[in-house]
């Protein structure tokens, strides 16, 4: 039973990670100190910790359907994404923030879908995928004879590419960005062939990625001028 699962698997943990040795012991005495936010999708498939077998405290993860970041809007309605994003800048001092998308993103083809009008009348689910419009109609205009496999990995990439953009908009991530203080990053899981991309805030494109991400932030343009948002067309032109 997956329940049953579930509860040997607590176990297991609990023996490793209190009874051999004391890795939440400081974390219980000092608080969490994690130094970069990962921005996932809620697939199954593509979990952040387990990707990068990360230790318990080692990254704050806030995870939605395609990993979708909003624009910055406050106001009296409720903003579980932007919340969890606000108590990483202001209450851990995050230092990095990645998007994570990933391949065969269901939320993604749902979008695909809602343009097509043939997606399924969700409650909720319809207005959430509505925010990455941008990048689905970004690579409709620009791949309109692309096989289907071409089109919906593009959009999952410009998808992570309008949340990048969307993280602009907040504007204490904006001055942190440009202060060099917190860079921006985005990462793709391509899980047919088990790599992890990342996207190149010069070139366009997403690549293997390396030793040292790329990442955007004043460090890495010595100008220190921050560029508001980054084209969707040179992304998607990559796919063509």
């Amino acid at each position: 039973m997956p329940l049953e699962k579930l509860i040997k698997g607590f176990r297991k943990f609990r023996s490793f990670y209190f009874e051999k040795n004391d890795h939440y012991d400081d974390l219980v005495r000092n608080g969490q100190s994690p130094e970069t936010l990962v921005i996932a999708c809620s697939d199954s498939r593509n979990d952040p910790a387990l990707l990068t077998q990360s230790e318990p405290g080692d990254i704050f993860v806030v995870r939605n359907v395609a990993a979708i970041v909003p624009p910055y809007q406050p106001d009296d309605n409720y903003h579980g994404t932007s919340a969890a994003i606000e108590f990483a800048i202001k209450g851990l001092k995050i230092k990095d923030i990645v998007v994570l998308g990933h391949s065969l993103c269901s939320g993604v083809q749902a979008l695909s879908d809602q343009a097509d009008k043939t997606a399924p009348d969700f409650e909720f689910l319809s207005q959430w995928i509505r925010i990455g419009t941008p990048a689905c109609e970004t690579v409709r205009r620009l791949l309109p004879d692309a096989p289907p496999g071409v089109k919906i990995k593009a959009m999952e990439q410009a998808v992570i590419l309008t949340s990048l953009n969307n993280l602009m908009t907040f504007p204490w991530i904006r001055k942190g960005v440009e202060s060099g203080q917190i860079g921006l990053h985005g990462w793709y899981f391509d899980m047919v062939n088990g790599e992890l991309l990342d996207y190149n805030f010069t070139t366009g494109q997403f690549t293997k990625i390396q030793n040292k991400p790329h990442g955007f932030s004043k460090c890495a343009h010595q100008d220190g001028k921050c560029s508001a948002t980054w084209p969707l067309e040179k992304l998607i032109a990559n796919h063509s």
